[in-house]
């Protein structure tokens, strides 16, 4: 071979390395990029060819999200959503270019792409007919959620309810209101799509965000089981019946501002931990705060979940205590304010913790995904986040909170015949502004089958609203649904 043939067979040899790496790079670097490129209308057609699989609830028996084949060419199967607002948040919507909820987070399942039904996608291929996706059981009880969500949404409230059970993590409930309608935007028509999407995101009430996970707030009084829980772990002499100091006001270390209890109210000087939790003096747990330290009662909340990062499978916002700021500001964090932030989920997470003898179980979504013949393909198996408290602990907490169902300001959530425990809460939030109000609960205590949180935000149920009063009752419809009552 001559010099110029070398030349020439080094050089095709050269170009055809490179179309092979630009080959490569275009169909793994750049797919993702390229398939959701606006301007790649192949792509838009494809999601409409796949015969999507369903989203169900309740074992299988409600459907929250279906394919209709429409026998169109164009847009042979779109996707619909029969229960609408009550679900949205969880369950999301399918849009022309764009997802959200379990429709984005199960999607690879959902439009057949998952490598678990990589047969079933060649068998599609070859038999000619449309590719179908596996559908996708969530944990959820409809009952449940469709009460929390009338219950919220039908007196006008703003907030969220989340429902888990406590010896699972299965999430039985998770509402979010406002909540809004998700047909509009599962359309083919891109510009109806983008029309609906835009006024909602125009909302000053910011309908599209999910307040039980997206969001965090302070927790007030609710946070004081988590206090007691440092207190009682600081000290196993400790119980429901230790003495605490209750004064009426508390001076503020390093300041000239004194904390004192909720409208002023006198706790008499002196009272056990039950009593302290029954009719939620702030004071007590303020120094309960400051005598086990930052270190302790971030720590404490930790092991409850507070910071550690959550999929299930949506994202779940970080709920933290705040910083260090010194021993005044430890006193209002200690009562959930300051710079404590938690979401809804998170004190749900809490209250489960303690109903399940102190162990905290890693809250989900997903029950199990069937295939397109209907065959179980996966399903969560229960999984222990940490252990927050020792049974011990749980115990004793456990009986401070039947103490405020019993006897204190959680009256409103209790269940003929089933011993119930929980807390109230209400968080004061800007200046001059109304404050939020907290309820969590679990029940039976003998037996816990659901714990419960339920958030109202601020203003929304009127400008004196109070956990036991407006949260507690919409508790207690929860947990009568979950339990069948």
């Amino acid at each position: 071979m001559n010099s110029t043939l070398k030349r020439v067979s080094v050089a095709c040899l050269l170009m055809f390395g490179l179309l092979m790496a630009n080959v490569t790079y275009i169909g793994t670097v750049k797919a993702d990029g390229l398939r959701s490129d606006s301007r790649n209308v192949r792509g838009f057609y494809a999601r409409y060819a796949i015969d999507r699989g369903w989203i169900t609830a309740d074992n299988g028996k409600t459907t929250l999200a279906k394919t209709v084949d429409t026998g169109d060419k164009t847009y042979r199967f779109e996707r619909e959503y029969p229960l609408g607002k009550p679900f949205t948040h969880v369950v999301g919507w399918f849009a022309p270019e764009s997802a959200s909820g379990i429709e984005a987070a199960m999607n690879r399942y959902l439009d057949g792409s998952h490598p678990d039904l990589v047969v079933r996608r060649a068998i599609d291929m070859v038999s000619g007919k449309p590719a179908k996706g596996a559908s996708v059981d969530l944990t959820l009880n409809s009952k449940a959620q469709e009460i929390a969500y009338k219950d919220l949404a039908g007196t006008g409230k703003r907030g969220a309810v989340v429902a888990l059970e406590p010896k699972t993590g299965k999430i039985l409930t998770m509402v979010s209101v406002p909540s809004y309608d998700p047909n509009p935007l599962a359309q083919v028509n891109k510009a109806k799509v983008n029309a609906a999407y835009n006024k909602l995101d125009k909302d000053d009430n910011k309908p599209l965000l999910d307040r039980a996970i997206d969001l965090t707030f302070a927790p007030g009084s609710t946070f004081k089981t988590v206090t007691s829980a440092a207190f009682l772990s600081d000290d196993t002499s400790r119980d429901e019946n230790t003495q605490v100091d209750a004064p009426d006001s508390l001076p503020l270390p390093g300041t000239s501002i004194s904390l004192p209890n909720y409208h002023g109210e006198s706790c008499g000087g002196r009272a056990t931990l039950v009593q302290a939790l029954t009719i939620s003096c702030n004071t007590p747990f303020a120094i309960m705060g400051m005598d086990v330290g930052y270190d302790k009662l971030k720590g404490q909340a930790e092991k409850f979940g507070v910071g550690q990062p959550l999929e299930i499978p949506l994202n779940v916002a970080a709920s933290n205590i705040g910083p260090d700021e010194g021993k005044a500001a430890l006193a209002k964090t200690a009562i959930g304010q300051q710079s404590n932030q938690m979401t809804p989920l998170q004190m749900a997470m809490v209250a489960a913790g303690i109903a399940n003898q102190g162990t905290v179980m890693k809250p989900y979504l997903v029950n199990k995904i069937m295939g397109p013949d209907g065959a179980e393909i996966d399903g969560t198996d229960p999984e222990e986040l940490d252990e927050a408290v020792t049974p011990e602990v749980a115990g004793e907490l456990t009986k401070m909170m039947i103490g405020v169902i019993e006897n204190g300001t959680g009256g409103a959530a209790r269940l003929p015949g089933i011993t119930v425990a929980g807390k109230t809460g209400t968080a004061e939030t800007l200046p001059g502004k109304p404050s939020h109000a907290w309820f969590i609960s679990f029940a039976p205590v003998e037996d816990p089958k659901v714990a419960v949180a339920v958030f109202v935000e601020s203003g929304s149920a009127g400008n004196d609203a109070t956990g036991g009063a407006v949260a507690a009752p919409i508790a207690h419809d929860v947990m009568q649904a979950v339990l069948g009552r």
